[in-house]
């Protein structure tokens, strides 16, 4: 079936007259013709029907709820990590390096009933080992989540500070046998504070250095004090025709002596 459009009326009309299907001539198709309708956009709005529409004020009142709704997603990790950044706050700034975290990695060898200290995964416990132990705690072990939190945090801390002490003689030990190590981000910290004092020490002597060139090159006009100095160039005319050059720089052209005395 043909598709009707009110602007493309006439065409049709049109194309039925020349299959003489239309005998007489519609008496609205000479002024269609000298004045025909605007064309379509180019993309034209479809149209829609009221089913998916907003329904009317008159109508919202009577809608229900759908009864399958999704069910908001928990996890109990995400309260004992809340809780244990909250206690630790400087765990977020320990750096880490942009490798860790890249994949999903395998589930640990040692968890469930298997795992019951947590120095069982290493001696330097990140924040997430300890948020995993507790939830073993809880999972695996029946202990209430306050008791099991409580003993993953005080394993946490005292792997932490005995990781510490061991890093901190380890590193006199070197020191004693002659190791040199870099300078730490608190000495790079300093010692770009240092420039910055330095360069403005350099900029007092450079502003000092500006003013004293100016003052060597400035124009010193001698100045003669007296009546008539203005001799309207009869003094040059004089000296023009006498065949005297002038010479305005004598201390630039003519010859040093030996008796003169240096300025």
């Amino acid at each position: 079936m043909v598709r009707r459009v009110a602007s493309q009326v006439h065409q049709q009309v049109s194309r039925l007259m020349r299959a003489n299907y239309i005998k007489e001539e519609p008496a609205w198709f000479q002024a269609v013709l000298q004045h025909p309708p605007l064309p379509l956009p180019s993309k034209a709005p479809p149209s829609r029907s009221s089913y998916d529409q907003l329904p009317s004020k008159f109508t919202l009142g009577k809608l229900r709820p759908p009864l399958n709704q999704p069910l908001p997603i928990y996890y109990l990790e995400d309260d004992i990590r809340r809780q244990f950044f909250r206690d630790h706050p400087f765990e977020a700034f320990r750096p880490i390096t942009l490798a860790e975290g890249a994949a999903i990695r395998d589930e640990h060898r040692i968890c469930g009933k298997a795992w019951i200290r947590l120095r069982q995964r290493g001696r330097n416990p990140t924040p997430d080992d300890a948020i995993r132990f507790t939830l073993n705690l809880y999972e695996h072990h029946e202990l209430s989540l306050t008791e099991a939190y409580t003993r993953a945090v005080a394993q946490f801390r005292a792997l932490r500070s005995e990781h510490h002490i061991a890093t901190r003689y380890a590193v006199l030990e070197a020191k004693h046998l002659g190791a040199i190590f870099g300078p730490t981000e608190i000495e790079h910290g300093f010692d770009k504070e240092i420039r910055s004092l330095e360069t403005w020490e350099k900029k007092e002597e450079q502003d000092e250095g500006t003013l004293a060139a100016r003052k060597r090159w400035k124009a010193v006009v001698q100045r003669q004090n007296g009546v008539n100095q203005w001799t309207k160039g009869e003094q040059y005319v004089r000296l023009w025709k006498e065949g005297i050059r002038p010479n305005y720089a004598p201390a630039l052209t003519e010859p040093i002596s030996p008796d003169t005395p240096a300025s």
